[in-house]
């Protein structure tokens, strides 16, 4: 395959998309200098292995090359460390302190508004650590007072209610792991501009476990009117007011009032100290600051839903409400911005989703979409949540293109980036759910193509 535009099938991602104050933040690969040295080392010893037909006679090469770490005790091996809670609060070693959620410079008019994104390639399994959550506010996010905080249930209801926090926490609760995922995630590839990393490209993305009363649970307590009730209107507390309609057969499934994130309460940036979690759906949906639940017979048709979030047809109409996030996937290693060390083994690593339910099989393609081998799904396999897939490769040293394709329990199959704008049109922002493809060049170098 030639890269070039001329060719009509790969068309290479502009080197100067990043803003040049961000471009100089960001490593080659989004790991530090320490962690790139620790997988040089462990690809270099994993290749070692796989020659020698040992890791036994792999770890005799390396002493007998004469490296002195293994011999000679540090002094960390030494000395007395740290006392216990010397950190109360835990962080991160100080060695990855470059794994971080960034902002794109310029993407909207007031950082207020703007988004960070989850460093997706130095993530491991499915679930995002609360501190690398991906943001997207319309007003900024605030740090709410709990014991202030209410939440009002009115409308098509017999028992209009307002709870506090400690009232929400008495009630029966449940925890599940979901996937949430911004609607205009990946919104950079409709137009054939491809941004650099799968942090900017697939950062709008984040899976974690989230605890709280189920909206059913309170829906029957304030005695919803069962006949005419057909959607519900949440509202948030911010200074955007954001509203979103939800349908009541969605509100009665899964949807859940949430204080609770990975084991603790929520992050202020994340809703603090109460949010709407609705699996499946766009996270534009996923009120943050929740004080209000409306129960009505017709959608409300705010702002936010009637002029936002709405998909950009050919035919120059716009459709509203489609706010499913449909089967999805990415291969997060080796991704954009990365550089394999040198020929042979890798691992292939990525994550897939679904906002209709269950991952049911990722293929991987390492010649642009000709052939496709079966990914291993590694448990658990979770409905409206993040998958983890791997796949063993042995790179020959040419040139390839790396891609993945989510299959779900649907039957679902991801489309490819033309299938979709066939459908779609090239106007679109939101709901962009095409196979993401990564080149990797004779130099090991890996970057943001579009293979057509």
């Amino acid at each position: 395959m030639r890269d070039n535009n001329k060719s009509g099938r790969i068309v290479r991602a502009p080197e100067n998309f990043v803003a040049p104050d961000l471009a100089q933040e960001i490593t080659r690969d989004g790991l530090s200098a320490e962690r790139r040295g620790f997988l040089r080392r462990s690809f270099m010893a994993a290749g070692a292995a796989l020659a020698a037909g040992a890791a036994g006679r792999a770890a005799a090469q390396a002493v007998g090359d004469g490296d002195p770490a293994i011999l000679n005790l540090p002094q960390h091996s030494r000395t007395l460390g740290q006392a216990v809670a010397a950190n109360p609060y835990g962080q991160p070693s100080k060695y990855e302190t470059n794994l971080l959620r960034r902002e794109s410079p310029g993407l909207t008019r007031v950082s207020q508004a703007s988004v960070s994104f989850t460093p997706l390639q130095g993530l491991f399994g499915i679930i995002t650590p609360s501190g690398l959550h991906f943001e997207r506010h319309h007003q900024g996010w605030h740090d709410i007072d709990p014991a202030q905080h209410r939440l009002m249930i009115n409308g098509m209801v017999k028992n209009p209610k307002v709870y506090t926090m400690d009232d929400l926490m008495r009630m029966p609760s449940v925890s599940r792991m979901h996937f949430i995922e911004c609607g205009a995630n990946t919104a950079m590839e409709w137009g054939n501009v491809a941004v650099p990393t799968v942090q900017y490209s697939h950062g709008m993305l984040s899976c974690s476990e989230f605890t709280g009363v189920p909206l059913s649970v309170l829906l029957e307590d304030c005695g919803y009117d069962k006949k005419n009730g057909k959607f519900v209107l949440a509202e948030g507390a911010d200074g955007s007011s954001m509203t979103r309609t939800i349908d009541i057969s969605r509100a009665l499934d899964d949807v859940i009032v949430a204080w609770g994130m990975n084991g603790e309460m929520l992050r202020p940036e994340n809703g603090y100290p109460l949010r709407l979690v609705v699996p499946g759906v766009q996270g534009v949906s996923w009120v943050k600051w929740l004080r209000r639940i409306e129960v009505g017979d017709q959608p409300w048709a705010t702002k936010d839903e009637a002029i936002h979030y709405i998909d950009a047809m050919p035919d120059g109409s716009y459709r509203q409400y489609t706010s499913t996030q449909e089967c999805k996937s990415v291969i997060t290693t080796p991704s954009g911005g990365q550089q394999l060390l040198d020929k042979g083994f890798y691992n292939i690593t990525g994550l897939a989703w679904s906002g209709r339910g269950k991952v049911k099989r990722v293929d991987v393609s390492v010649d642009g979409g000709r052939n496709w081998r079966t990914a291993r799904l590694e448990g658990p396999v979770l409905g409206k949540c993040l998958t983890r897939f791997n796949i063993d490769w042995v790179w020959d040293g040419g040139p390839c293109v790396l891609q993945s394709r989510a299959i779900d329990d649907t039957g679902y199959v991801q489309p490819k980036i033309n299938e979709l704008r066939a459908v779609r049109g090239t106007r679109s922002i939101y709901h962009n759910n095409a196979i993401q493809s990564w080149k990797v060049a004779e130099t090991g170098e890996v970057s943001n193509v579009q293979v057509y």
